[in-house]
């Protein structure tokens, strides 16, 4: 630590020179977790392909397709430097905001069930949140690095980035996207804490927060239902209740080690969105107890790695880079535990996919590009640490021969 604060521009250019290396843990959890969800999407799509008459395997080829997509924005968002990441946050986040707008423009904005969320891209649909995940990421973590002190001293320091997010959490609303806007929220909340703000001023912005919230979550009829159907969903199985009653009817189904791959009953139209919001319902009813920890286990390992490698960022005074770490790691746990909550039904319904997981598009394609921001940032920790061996080992050298 203390040879990497002796002097910030020879450390620069000393790292500079350095080779380092990707996490192969990180990468390897990535890579179990999607090689599970493409198994899972095969098992969970089948009859509902064929119920479309799109072929059995269209919603799994659709997957492969996107998965393939994203392995190429992991390996470019991998190859890209840091520092021009840091130094155009701001131009990004403002293309972040034009996206959230363009699902308003006709022509351009699709509706889905009543919600504007995707913006046409040729023959497919964009859902612009997915790409504004990583912008917010990206741009908060610089505006900690710009803004520290303030930060961390200043009541006013907190609410700025708070009122950035709340512009986008405002579009979002307007789509409308709760689920979305919250994990925005909650994400931006988390990478202020992080970057020291006072536990006493992010308590004062929450009380004076959470009527509002409150207010937007009882707005509207659906949301309503949603709470009141979490609350007791066999009061009425077969209307407001009938997602999660169908989704704790497989889970009990698969007992310790599951029924079998493939073999899912829920699956066959019982299970609303079986290979997209409920897919984890699929996965305990056909692997049981045993592929739940499977599935925690590789989320807790890909999270606890991107924490780590945020801390140790930090250390070596790499900040943005520390903070990104923190704000993907914070994006992908927060979803993941939503969606997981929801399945289990400990949270209200949100349409929230479970990362890397769950079949989708734009989600599977941004999930893969923070992943290989995860792994960018690995390279760089690495890099540093060698940088700091070969200056000890320069070091010793030149006491040596004094």
């Amino acid at each position: 630590m203390l040879l990497f604060n002796y002097n910030e521009e020879s450390q620069a250019t000393r790292r500079s020179e350095a080779k380092g290396r990707y996490d192969l843990s990180l990468i390897l959890a990535a890579l179990a977790l999607a090689s599970l969800g493409a198994v899972m999407v095969a098992s969970s799509s089948i009859a509902i392909a064929d119920g479309q008459h799109v072929g059995p395997f269209y919603y799994l080829e659709r997957h492969l397709v996107f998965l393939t997509l994203g392995l190429a924005a992991c390996v470019v968002m991998a190859r890209v430097e840091l520092s021009w990441l840091e130094r155009n946050a701001l131009p990004l986040l403002l293309g972040g905001i034009v996206l959230l707008l363009l699902v308003f423009v006709p022509l351009i904005g699709i509706r889905v069930n009543g919600a504007r969320r995707w913006i046409r891209l040729g023959f497919v649909g964009f859902q612009s949140v997915e790409a504004v995940k990583l912008i917010l990421v990206i741009y908060m973590a610089s505006y900690l690095v710009r803004h520290r002190e303030n930060v961390q001293a200043s009541f006013f320091g907190v609410i700025k980035p708070l009122v950035i997010a709340g512009g986008l959490v405002g579009l979002l609303l307007a789509q409308p996207d709760f689920g979305s806007a919250t994990l925005l929220l909650g994400v931006t909340v988390g990478m202020i804490w992080l970057g020291g703000a006072r536990v006493r001023n992010l308590a004062m912005l929450g009380a004076l927060a959470l009527p509002v919230f409150g207010w937007l979550a009882l707005s509207q009829d659906y949301r309503v239902k949603r709470l009141t159907s979490f609350l007791d969903p066999w009061a009425d199985p077969f209307k407001d209740g009938f997602q999660l009653t169908q989704a704790l009817i497989a889970i009990g189904r698969g007992e310790w080690t599951g029924v079998g791959l493939g073999a899912s009953v829920q699956k066959l139209f019982y299970l609303p969105e079986a290979h997209t919001d409920f897919i984890l319902a699929v996965i305990a009813e056909e692997l049981g107890l045993a592929g739940i920890v499977l599935v925690l286990g590789l989320f807790a390992w890909l999270v606890g790695r991107g924490f780590v490698l945020g801390l140790r960022a930090v250390e070596q005074g790499q900040r943005f880079a520390g903070y990104c770490a923190f704000g993907v790691s914070l994006m992908i746990a927060l979803q993941a535990l939503v969606s997981i909550g929801v399945n289990l039904g400990v949270l209200p319904t949100k349409g929230l996919t479970l990362p890397l997981i769950s079949s989708g598009g734009s989600s599977v394609m941004m999930t893969c590009a923070m992943i290989g921001l995860l792994v960018r940032i690995s390279y760089e920790v690495s890099r540093a640490d060698n940088a700091m061996l070969q200056l000890i080992a320069e070091r010793q050298l030149a006491d040596v021969r004094a």
